[in-house]
């Protein structure tokens, strides 16, 4: 009963250190961003007179607006076909596991080990070669590429842990390949699908360096990818930086905050059925 009781409050005390550490960092940024422009205020420090106009100031000078467009266009390319082809693909080698699935899945697995930094080189040559430098199609393609790993090793584990006794059943009622991924196995992996297509448009909106190297018009850039030029323009404006800061991540959070319930069942999912 001690042990249990200790075992309890370590791991509250724990719970609160990992939410202090997540959370202190974004309130000092807020917090900075409320001071007048121009000044070095001290962390977490609460100005006398918020001004809350930097966040308006921010929004106009980083051109927010057409960067909000153009993430939006890149993340509703790049989710669905990468949700759907990592679907499909987890589907193929989770259930029906045609010869060589196996090392098929291994090469992706290998894919989670190639850091964006090793290949955006020879994308940029490849994409100038291809004449797509420069436009919104430079950042969505490599994007649907490089999550295929991450999103064919999520898929998979939810389609390898369903029953067997599942796939047995529809096949006796005469349904193929087709029909048992349309109509049993999709049906079911909802949780997983949506958690993927969540964590895949945060990792979208908060693409820098592809969309930083591969684009130079700053309007076709993502969020995240404008953060360089804003940061190189108003280096000295500690306020207004963290003003632009915010409002870069604020879409992401929100959309993490909506659908946290989506992520939480898939992962219980998992661990239920491991």
């Amino acid at each position: 009963m001690i042990r249990s009781t200790r075992e309890l409050y370590a791991g509250r005390a724990l719970l609160v250190i990992v939410m202090a550490v997540t959370i202190v960092p974004f309130l000092s940024i807020f917090t900075t961003a409320l001071h007048p422009s121009g000044s070095v205020p001290a962390p977490l420090e609460w100005p006398a007179q918020p001004h809350w106009g930097n966040f308006v100031e921010a929004f106009e000078a980083a051109n927010l607006g057409a960067l909000l467009g153009s993430s939006t266009f890149i993340a509703v390319a790049v989710v669905p076909a990468s949700v759907i082809l990592s679907t499909m693909a987890g589907f193929a080698i989770g259930v029906l596991r045609f010869p060589g699935s196996r090392w098929l899945f291994m090469l992706f697995v290998f894919g989670l080990t190639l850091p964006f930094t090793g290949i955006v080189v020879p994308l940029y040559y490849l994409e100038r070669d291809m004449g797509i430098l420069n436009t919104r199609f430079a950042i969505v393609l490599p994007l649907v590429a490089l999550y295929m790993p991450f999103g064919i090793f999520w898929m998979r584990a939810h389609f390898v842990n369903m029953p067997d006794a599942l796939d047995e059943a529809a096949r006796i009622d005469g349904a193929g390949p087709w029909n048992l991924f349309r109509l049993v196995h999709v049906p079911l992996a909802r949780p997983a699908i949506a958690s993927l297509a969540v964590v895949l448009s945060v990792w979208t909106w908060n693409q820098f360096l592809i969309a930083l190297v591969l684009v130079e018009e700053p309007s076709r850039r993502t969020m995240a990818g404008a953060l360089g030029a804003f940061q190189g323009q108003y280096v000295w404006d500690i306020p207004l930086l963290a003003a632009g800061t915010i409002l870069i991540i604020l879409p992401s959070l929100i959309v993490f905050v909506l659908f946290q319930r989506h992520i939480i069942a898939a992962l219980l999912e998992g661990g239920f059925k491991g």
